[in-house]
């Protein structure tokens, strides 16, 4: 595994990590010490951000680092050359000083390692760059590093030694068939639901975008969510992806959100690679496209349906129950009805032949 740091955490690297070299301060283990590497010509520094080289294989150069004490005493400093890596974070960074370089680290040499450089004032250091004759073609980038090791405590009170280093890039480009290509690994798609039913939920894509060309890119993801029959389709762009160089990755994720939980989901993510500067490359870097399916239960709204239909289905049962009991009492009501009249009939039968009894009998002559 690549690490930045030669025994500890938290090196300085301003000349490294930023396009401009500055001078850089020490911790508190050589708080008094101060200094720069830039890019120089015998004469001096000469405005150059960085070492930028295209040379063709077997090819030779001599080139300058200017390396400039800012201290009022005497510094020596351990100067060398190293590859360089993307991070983690998407940083630009150098091998540990343990790491032996195997690209351009190894290319370049110096007449001396160690060097000592009076109290404010400037070395102006030459180089030389040989470029292997089977060097493949493309970006290879690294550094030149100007290191002072000290010795310090960590937050247990452990003695350490750390390697403060300060340093400024190398982009070198080999001639020869230029593949400026980026490639998608390791994606997973979630999605996570809302329960307020008409606010939909968020779909997020997290993804490793590796470098797989011989050209140091960036570029620009893009992810596209829908549903059955591209039915409300959402769509989000992602943060511009930080300089990737040739053979390395970085993760990173986009997020969609507002999107309606249509069962399945079709998902697409892209990335649109480009030149880190205003290069125009030849051939021109194709997009890189993945697709996948993604289920999205519509829980809320399932849940809403299920409490509608319960409420209707116990509407429908009160209400045939009310008509049960109301055909039951119309019955019972026409039963007794039926059952007065019948009582009312037998009575008056009865009435009239008591009548019939007290009525005398009649005779004729």
């Amino acid at each position: 595994m690549r690490t930045p740091t030669a025994l500890l955490a938290g090196l300085l690297l301003a000349g490294i990590a930023l396009t401009a070299p500055a001078p850089a301060t020490t911790p508190a283990a050589a708080q008094s010490l101060t200094w720069g590497v830039a890019p120089s010509s015998p004469d001096g520094p000469n405005g150059r951000p960085a070492f930028e080289y295209k040379l063709d294989p077997g090819a030779t150069l001599t080139d300058y680092v200017a390396i400039t004490n800012h201290s009022d005493r005497p510094i020596t400093l351990d100067v060398y050359a190293s590859d360089a890596f993307t991070t983690e974070q998407g940083g630009f960074d150098l091998l540990a000083a343990t790491e032996e370089p195997v690209d351009v680290g190894s290319w370049i040499t110096f007449e001396t390692r160690t060097l000592t450089v009076p109290s404010t004032s400037r070395l102006d250091v030459p180089f030389s760059i040989a470029i292997p004759d089977n060097a493949t073609p493309g970006d290879h980038p690294g550094g030149i590093v100007a290191s002072l090791a000290a010795t310090g405590t960590d937050d247990e009170g452990n003695q350490v030694s750390v390697d403060h280093r300060v340093g400024s890039r190398i982009y070198l480009r080999v001639t020869g068939e230029l593949q400026p290509v980026l490639d998608i690994v390791d994606l997973s798609v979630t999605h996570d639901g809302s329960w307020h039913p008409l606010r939909g939920g968020a779909v997020t894509a997290n993804f490793t975008v590796r470098n797989t060309g011989n050209v140091r890119l960036t570029g620009q993801p893009q992810l596209a969510v829908d549903g059955p029959l591209g039915l409300a389709r959402r769509s989000a762009v992602g943060d511009q992806l930080p300089e990737i160089l040739p053979g390395d990755s970085y993760r990173t994720s986009v997020r969609v959100d507002g999107v309606p939980p249509l069962v399945r989901l079709g998902v697409g993510l892209s990335v649109e690679p480009a030149a880190v500067t205003d290069e125009v490359l030849d051939p021109a870097p194709a997009a890189v496209t993945r697709e996948v399916d993604l289920w999205a239960a519509p829980w809320p709204q399932l849940v809403i349906l299920l409490l509608i239909g319960a409420g209707t289905w116990l509407v429908i049962a009160g209400r045939r129950r009310r008509r049960r009991r109301q055909a039951a009492q119309l019955e019972h009501a026409v039963a007794a009805a039926r059952e007065a009249g019948r009582a009312e009939g037998a009575a008056r039968a009865e009435d009239g032949t008591a009548v019939a009894a007290r009525e005398p009998a009649r005779t004729t002559d």
